[in-house]
């Protein structure tokens, strides 16, 4: 049947609905016809993909619309085009068939498709005999979808998309173009609403800011060597091995004279070797996914699946976690499926529609950073965010994600007032649909990646956020991360390093209180970048005292930190007492290792790392009661702590902290088991800048004690050596 000339004009403006149902090879009572918009073409003649003459199209219209007999069966095909003695072919999309199938269409539909990142987006495929990029893009509510770029001169008439109904996606595969194109999508919704250019959702590699374009990304190339690496940690238990996690923000650890930022081939050269020298186990970097505000660190994401191209390519990000793995050091990344930003090139009313994000902004608007809240009952927004950490998971192989603003998502009340929520459907403020996302993904991640981990950034008392999501006893089951941070720790042991120690008698529960609950999850203790932004000063600024007080203070906090039953963050440059709090805009200050007091805290970090991962007590049994036990609880009015860290078949650690100025000659330190004890960690000493008191290498208990110096402001760690 010809088209209406209203079908035409619609095709030639790039606004009819269905263009796939006019382009391209259709069967017809003659043979096999095409339909081509070739624009300034002046002849058309059609080739298959082989190069057979297939016919000649007849020009008719003078915008470049072509049709004509061809012969053979419906196939793929190309046109030699001429116009003014030149020559150009053009490989014709609309002759080609679908790339979806319908077992997509169904684990689409149903919610359960775990291999999303390899249907949406941009593909650089082989299809049906020819080379180009299948673009797929989510926008049920949408009119129209065209893909445009680089490669058709951002024209929305030149690849409308076509429509899978039954999944609310648009597709189309474009021959003969590479990766390096520039694109977007150009989507019509409701009411014929044309939408801002919207970036890709699954683009994995976007244009550097403040540029917003995705663009198409070339087949992962990489050669992995971690296999030792992670064969390793598939055959462990997490909890049972030593974590200690250096936190950074990778725009800032160190700065390029010449540049904003280093590559990651040139981070990777720089602070792989240092996290190696200074004992850490694990890299975590704030989110490296691309964001357009600098000052957001990545908390803001508009492509999730693509590392930020602040940092170069994205192989670069897989050569770096490539060479940690190889260096013996795990990659954590911050992962935040909290909320998004509203910037018009992103999520937010992607299709004219609220489609990934709440309509009610009492459910779809995050009063604190005025950024959009996902839908998480809607079945494909929960996909997409799964798709997203499984991604993270198989093709960058990083070890765990730890994820943001965990409380923000379980509460709907989370920073509202009476009237600025809605209550679920048991009249409660818990956000059930987010529950079970959350339970979802890790789910999908412990199933499918042995040794991946997932970290829970959650500030509140919800129960079970560590238990497995069939666990009994939590409502509903338990949230099913591997591990949480502690922020009760945090907040607690903070607020008393900042007392004068002549007032922390008076506050001694603030350090013994959080062993009434240090096991009710597996807790990771994080002095992490929230504590030395936005006005609140470094850690060694929050220490009380003077300069040689507050220096003590923090190795003393350090020791106590790193003798405590969890894992360890620490965020960068407090590895070495930075003064300054840290900004994005500048690298830290590593002229202060210059000066002995900062140089002796760095030399106090590496050596408590060393510690930690080479006495299994330190760490063995970090999330499980039997590891710890007090032997000084109550002494108050001296301030001093006292516990045994024990792990089977292990040399049991003795660490204690006296939280004064006042040097103890004779203290008399409850010891688990009588004989030789080793001095192995004492913060005062003199390397580290202390006033070097101590125990001349080693105590010796006697029933059941031992006569100790205790240093001033100092943590010491003893090890049993035997009788």
């Amino acid at each position: 049947m010809k088209p209406s000339q209203s079908a035409l004009e619609a095709l030639l403006a790039g606004t009819h609905a269905d263009p796939f149902a006019l382009l391209g090879i259709h069967e017809g009572p003659e043979g096999a016809f095409a339909r081509a918009v070739l624009q300034g073409a002046e002849t058309a003649d059609a080739h298959s993909l082989g190069g057979k003459a297939l016919g000649r199209l007849t020009r008719v219209n003078p915008r470049g619309l072509f049709e004509g007999l061809v012969k053979g069966p419906r196939q793929p095909v190309k046109y030699r085009c001429t116009a003014a003695g030149h020559e150009w072919w053009v490989t014709d999309a609309y002759s080609f068939g679908p790339v979806l199938g319908p077992t997509d269409d169904f684990l689409i539909n149903e919610g359960t498709h775990l291999r999303l990142f390899d249907k949406f987006g941009a593909h650089l495929i082989d299809h049906e005999g020819a080379q180009g990029v299948h673009f797929a893009v989510w926008a049920p509510n949408a009119e129209l979808a065209s893909v445009v770029g680089d490669f058709n001169d951002w024209d929305a008439a030149r690849h409308p998309m076509r429509r899978r109904a039954d999944i609310g996606a648009w597709e189309v595969f474009v021959p003969d173009i590479t990766p390096g194109c520039a694109y977007k999508y150009r989507i019509i919704g409701p009411g014929g609403v044309v939408r801002p250019l919207k970036a890709d959702p699954f683009a994995f590699r976007s244009e550097l800011r403040p540029a917003t374009a995705s663009v198409v990304a070339a087949p992962d190339a990489h050669v992995w060597g971690d296999t030792a690496h992670r064969a390793h940690w598939a055959s462990t238990d997490a909890r049972r091995e030593p974590i200690a996690i250096y936190e950074v923000h990778p725009g800032s650890w160190q700065k390029p004279e010449a540049r904003e930022f280093y590559s990651w081939d040139e981070l990777a050269d720089r602070l792989i070797p240092y996290v190696v020298d200074m004992g850490f186990t694990h890299i975590e970097f704030l989110p490296v996914s691309e964001h357009p505000y600098d000052p957001s660190w990545g908390y803001q994401t508009t492509g999730l699946f693509a590392p930020s191209a602040r940092f170069g390519e994205p192989e670069g990000f897989a050569r770096f976690v490539d060479g940690a793995h190889r260096a013996g050091i795990c990659v954590l990344i911050d992962w935040v499926p909290a909320h998004f930003p509203v910037d018009t090139h992103g999520l937010a009313q992607f299709d004219g529609t609220h489609l990934y994000e709440h309509a009610d902004p009492r459910l779809g608007f995050h009063p604190d950073w005025q950024t959009a809240i996902y839908n998480f009952g809607r079945r494909e927004v929960a996909s997409f965010l799964v798709n997203n950490a499984l991604f993270w998971a198989e093709r960058y192989h990083v070890d765990g994600l730890r994820v943001d603003a965990v409380a923000s998502m379980l509460y709907r009340d989370y920073s509202r007032e009476a009237g600025e929520w809605i209550p679920n459907a048991e009249g409660g403020r818990e956000n059930w649909e987010a529950v079970e996302f959350l339970q979802a993904m890790n789910r999908a991640v412990y199933a499918s990646h042995a040794g991946f981990i997932t970290v829970a950034e959650e500030s509140t008392s919800w129960p079970g956020v560590t238990l497995p999501t069939d666990a009994a006893g939590p409502a509903r089951g338990g949230l099913g991360f591997g591990f949480k941070w502690n922020m009760g720790f945090m907040h607690d042991t903070l607020a008393y390093m900042a007392r004068d120690p002549v007032h922390r008698r008076h506050h001694h529960d603030e350090i013994t209180f959080g062993l009434m609950y240090a096991f009710s999850e597996n807790f990771v203790l994080p002095l992490s970048h929230d504590e030395v932004v936005h006005g609140k000063g470094s850690l060694l600024g929050k220490m009380s005292g003077d300069p040689w007080q507050k220096f003590a203070n923090l190795r003393a906090y350090y020791g106590l930190m790193w003798g405590y039953p969890g894992k360890k963050l620490l965020f960068m440059g407090q590895e070495f007492a930075q003064g300054h709090e840290w900004s994005e805009v500048r690298g830290l200050d590593w002229e202060q290792l210059d000066l002995p007091q900062h140089a002796g805290v760095q030399r106090w970090v590496r050596d408590l790392n060393t510690a930690y991962r080479t006495l299994p007590a330190l760490h063995a049994r970090d999330c499980e009661p039997e590891g710890f036990g007090w032997l000084v609880v109550d002494d108050a009015l001296a301030s001093v702590f006292a516990w045994r860290r024990d792990a089977p078949d292990a040399a049991t650690v003795v660490v204690v902290s006296n939280m004064t100025p006042t040097l103890h000659t004779h203290y008399r330190l409850p010891m688990p088991h009588d004989g030789v004890w080793r001095e192995a960690l004492n913060s005062d000493a003199s390397v580290y800048g202390g006033s070097g008191q101590g125990n001349l290498g080693q105590i010796e208990a006697k029933d059941r004690a031992a006569m100790v110096v205790l240093p001033p402001l100092a943590t010491l760690m003893f090890v049993f050596e035997g009788h």
